[in-house]
């Protein structure tokens, strides 16, 4: 008898009433527990905030009395934080965060409507922390003396850890000040100014270094870089298995091609298309991934731990090993492979009518590149591609038709067309980065987002209609107050925000129709920017929820299971249906399998985008710090309460502080602008600025203002040797500034 859960189940019964111990010990007499055991499982239930006992002494569930557990989420300014719980998120005012650290699983409780802390929001008091979340920290490790002996701790890299980690020097080897490392910790901090304890467990280079930097980023997102030996023979040893056709539709004399970048491997994705009396057939062939990767073996646990390929300037980490990724999987030109085939049938305004999944192989006829069809579109016959691709271009012109008529259904429906800026960094033979220009879509990427979208939408609908289990891709509709700020803010750019008048509905139409504004007035990167941070963020779900950026009302992720875990949780469950294996037991089983899925590919997918950016940033700083002194033009691309940040024409984005604009300046955040009487600095604002510093390690540029009246000759530029001379020099400040304030403690 599980007496712990035998009581959970009890109070948490909507027909209980709280009962003292020994009535709830004579309830359970039926079950002949032992009072000892019982008490024990009493006493270890309270403190796992399970139950609590009443001011009567009652047994009562800790949730119904106002105790709930989650995550802590520190601000990186410190002081408060935020709680995600099943019940919702709960604010943490400054005093009450109690000790808690980033990451540590709390127990908090609801703050009394009678404390000054109480508001129209969720707040709550951390009452308990359960286990730290925070293990280990990666960050830079400063080394000096204070006079009697050497000091060694490490600060960390998460701006949200706000304790540094004390390492016992005589423990240190190979380590200098200023590396990078990874710290494991011992103890943690008692007070608000302690240091925690710990160990270095891994030394990862120079802090101002590419790679070390590079390893510090992949670690702190918890990418993992390498497989096991297990998972690496298993992907040998089923990339060799013969291919089984049978039973399988045989598409290998189809016109069926991929398209991809130049430098794409691992090819996921052909396409083909059909066209009829009515409308068009397109046919999707991805990649049938679930026949090499079969559920729980380990390269399944491997590739749902990971949930996502991770994509780097100049590396990819992987969802997959190489021998399936950019081997068996890919479908390469002129090679069979085994697909899974979603044909979407349209009528010729682009309203999909049907969708039917079939197990393929097929044979591609053409290893598709974008610009290079991009440059058959723009010269036609005098491209020097267009012999290459002469035995494909007749279906490749059906198929621009048919993108050119989804596209303008899509805009007739108010699809948004979020468009964000992405940057090309390019490097030379050592990998350092010598230029950083704008990527640009050309019609080429466009129709394969197009078509993969429709084919996402198709099989959504499909699996819903057939009453089979989905990981889902929505997205939520946005919040009015966060929408509301954002209409204030186009509206101060001129931007026409007429649209939004209807106050009890946001539709995306009416978004696209500010976007389509905001692109007259040229503001439409900015505004697009300030809009996406404005929406919630798409998710992955086993519940069925309209998608409100794309208008739909199914839509999940089929088109790329090499990259994408969902994508293969589809692709299982698409096939254990056609082929006859969908039952009560088994419906069961996928619907766990795509919460699962969802919940940790969710989770996985803002790692990879956050160690994405981030190595975008380190790459941005290693180029600006080669270029200290010049000068560039740009636009103010967010304003702050201590200054604006400004993005120059490559996209590298850095910091003008507040007081280097000159005194008198305060900030107005509704209409995000620094303003001093008549002068002002507001988003979208073309400035040119000057870099002054930059700091490899903190992934930090800094600029300093050009003005036109006035402005300064530009000084020499400085060479790499300056820089790294500059980021010493402020280490050395740093040691010196915490050995004085240690001096004045002790005093």
């Amino acid at each position: 008898m599980d007496i712990k859960r035998l009581i959970i189940e009890t109070v948490e019964s909507t027909s209980y009433t709280p009962l003292l111990p020994f009535e709830m010990l004579e309830l359970f007499s039926e079950y002949e527990i032992n009072d000892s055991d019982f008490w024990r499982a009493l006493s270890s239930l309270e403190m796992e905030y399970e139950i609590q006992f009443t001011k009567k002494g009652k047994i009562a569930s800790a949730k119904e009395m106002g105790y709930l557990k989650g995550e802590f989420s520190a601000s990186s300014k410190g002081a408060f934080g935020f709680v995600t719980t099943d019940n919702g998120d709960f604010f943490i005012p400054p005093k009450f965060t109690n000790g808690a650290y980033h990451g540590d699983k709390v127990v908090i409780k609801r703050i009394d409507y009678l404390s000054k802390y109480y508001g129209k929001g969720n707040e709550a008091e951390i009452i308990d922390i359960i286990e730290y979340g925070i293990k280990d920290v990666v960050g830079t490790i400063t080394i000096y003396s204070n006079g009697r002996r050497p000091v060694a701790y490490v600060t960390p890299d998460n701006e949200r850890i706000h304790f540094k980690v004390k390492i016992p020097y005589k423990t240190l080897i190979d380590v200098r000040d200023g590396y990078k490392v990874i710290a494991k910790i011992k103890s943690y901090p008692r007070n608000e100014n302690d240091f925690a304890s710990g160990d270095i467990v891994e030394v990862l280079g120079e802090s101002d270094s590419l790679e070390g930097n590079y390893k510090a980023i992949l670690y702190s997102n918890g990418i993992s870089v390498s497989f096991s030996q297990g998972t690496l023979d298993e992907a040998e040893r089923v990339s060799r298995e013969p291919l089984d056709i049978r039973n399988r539709l045989d598409l290998r004399n189809e016109t069926i091609f991929t398209i991809d970048g130049a430098d794409a491997k691992d090819l996921d994705d052909a396409i083909s298309l059909k066209e009829t009396e009515n409308g068009y057939i397109l046919g999707v062939h991805i990649a049938d991934v679930s026949n090499y990767v079969r559920e729980g073996t380990s390269l399944d646990r491997e590739a749902i731990e990971r949930g996502t390929s991770v994509y780097f300037t100049d590396k990819v980490v992987p969802m997959l090993p190489k021998s399936l990724s950019n081997g068996i999987c890919s479908l390469n030109g002129g090679e069979d492979r085994l697909t899974l085939s979603a044909f979407v049938t349209l009528d010729k305004s682009g309203t999909i009518l049907s969708t039917e999944i079939k197990e393929s192989v097929i044979n591609s006829k053409m290893r598709g590149v974008y610009s290079e069809l991009n440059d058959i579109l723009e010269n036609g016959e005098n491209s020097e591609f267009y012999q290459k691709y002469a035995h494909v271009l007749e279906d490749f012109y059906k198929m621009m038709d048919l993108y050119r008529i989804l596209k303008s259904k899509n805009e007739q429906k108010g699809a948004m067309e979020l468009e964000s800026e992405e940057a090309k960094i390019l490097l030379d033979e050592a990998g350092h980065p010598i230029d950083i220009i704008k990527r640009e879509r050309g019609e080429s990427e466009r129709l394969i987002e197009q078509f993969m979208l429709t084919a996402n939408e198709g099989v959504a609908t499909y699996m819903y209609n057939v009453g089979i289990p989905c990981v889902y891709r929505v997205h939520d509709e946005p919040d009015r107050e966060k929408i509301d700020a954002f209409a204030l803010f186009a509206r101060n750019l001129g931007v026409d925000t007429s649209p939004l008048k209807a106050k009890n509905t946001i539709t995306p139409m009416q978004l696209s129709k500010i976007l389509e504004s905001a692109k007259e007035k040229n503001y439409f990167s900015i505004v697009s920017s300030i809009l996406l941070r404005s929406l919630m963020k798409a998710r992955y779900s086993s519940v069925q929820k309209a998608h409100f950026g794309l208008n739909t009302e199914f839509y999940c992720h089929f088109t790329s299971p090499i990259r994408r875990y969902p994508d293969l949780t589809v692709h299982r469950i698409l096939k254990s249906f056609l082929n006859g294996e969908i039952t009560e037991k088994t419906i069961e089983k996928y619907e766990k399998l795509a919460t699962l899925s969802g919940d940790l590919s969710s989770e996985n997918e803002i790692k990879a985008v956050h160690a994405e950016r981030e190595i975008d940033e380190l790459y941005k700083c290693v180029y600006m710090a080669d270029r200290i002194d010049e000068e560039f033009d740009a636009v103010i691309s967010s304003v702050t309460s201590f200054g604006f940040f400004a993005r120059t024409e490559n996209l590298c984005e850095g910091l003008v502080p507040i007081e280097a604009l000159g005194n008198g300046f305060y900030y107005d955040k509704d209409n995000y602008m620094l303003l001093r009487g008549t002068v002002s600095y507001r988003l979208g604002m073309p400035v040119k600025v000057r870099v002054s510093d930059v700091d490899i390690a903190l992934r930090q540029i800094n600029f300093e203002l050009v003005r036109e009246n006035g402005s300064k000759e530009p000084r020499p530029r400085a060479d790499r040797s300056v820089v790294r001379e500059k980021i010493a020099a402020k280490r050395e400040k740093r040691a010196y500034s915490h050995n004085k304030k240690t001096r004045k403690r002790r005093k």
